[in-house]
């Protein structure tokens, strides 16, 4: 019986291929890859859109509250009055910055705010009042001086507690060389130093030149302060003295190493 012919055996040295699966070279690969990368490009496009949507065409996401915090003297009212927060707007697009500088500019009584934007749908201004440290008198009325030295608010009645500054400074050298406004800002130094002790029974701080302050106290009680040199150290001998001596109407601090009492 005949074999299978060499047509039928198939060719020496040939493996058969006929089960093996089409090869699809080496472009297959790079196809999948290029729409994979079309496919991510066209879903960071479509995400990015979405997102511009909604924080600026949406009504999701626009100003419909307003909060005020920090206020006392001032009323939230008149705050947010001159805040002028545009209710409606899209919040990713209220100029924050804008919106404190207008304060501190209008409500000089405000030292800083802060404009805060509070997602999805808010504003919240918080707000840090200047404190009197010192008080100049006008025409009846009273000035309010802050620590750094700056009069921002003018009212009727004084504020309690704190003390009423005299700046009467004699024609001399003092005077030419460092202005009122300096010798101002001397007897606010003054107050900073102060033992709460002694500021809470200060009634008057009086400034004749940059080295002659003196405080007037509660019972007729005086204070030779000297200049504002030191001012932590005289600060702390004071309110020793005041212990040491309770009833004692004349204290001298103005040299700290060598302080003095009289009048008890």
């Amino acid at each position: 019986m005949a074999g299978p012919t060499t047509a039928q055996r198939g060719a020496p040295g040939r493996a058969d291929t006929s089960a093996r699966p089409p090869h699809t070279g080496p472009e297959g690969p790079r196809i999948s890859r290029r729409l994979l990368l079309i496919l991510i490009g066209a879903a960071t496009a479509l995400l990015v859109a979405f997102v511009i949507w909604a924080l600026y065409g949406s009504s999701w996401l626009r100003v419909e509250k307003v909060t005020t915090s920090g206020v006392e003297v001032l009323t939230r009212e008149e705050v947010e009055a001159v805040a002028a927060t545009p209710i409606g707007a899209p919040l990713v697009s209220v100029d924050t910055d804008a919106m404190e500088r207008r304060l501190r500019q209008k409500l000089p009584r405000i030292d800083r705010v802060d404009v805060v934007r509070s997602w999805p749908d808010g504003i919240s201004l918080k707000v840090t009042e200047r404190k009197p440290v010192v008080l100049v008198e006008k025409g009846g009325k009273f000035v309010e001086v802050d620590a750094k030295g700056v009069r921002y608010a003018t009212v009727h009645r004084a504020p309690k507690g704190v003390p009423l500054l005299e700046l009467k400074p004699e024609p001399s050298a003092s005077l030419r060389r460092f202005g009122s406004d300096r010798l101002l800002r001397e007897a606010v130094r003054v107050t900073g130093d102060l033992p709460a002790a002694v500021a809470k029974d200060t009634e008057v701080v009086r400034v004749t030149s940059f080295d002659a302050i003196s405080l007037l106290l509660t019972r007729d009680r005086e204070v030779t302060w000297g200049s504002g040199e030191n001012g932590a150290a005289k600060g702390l001998i004071l309110a020793a003295l005041m212990k040491a001596a309770p009833k004692a109407g004349q204290f001298d601090v103005s040299a700290p190493t060598a302080p003095a009492v009289s009048g008890s």
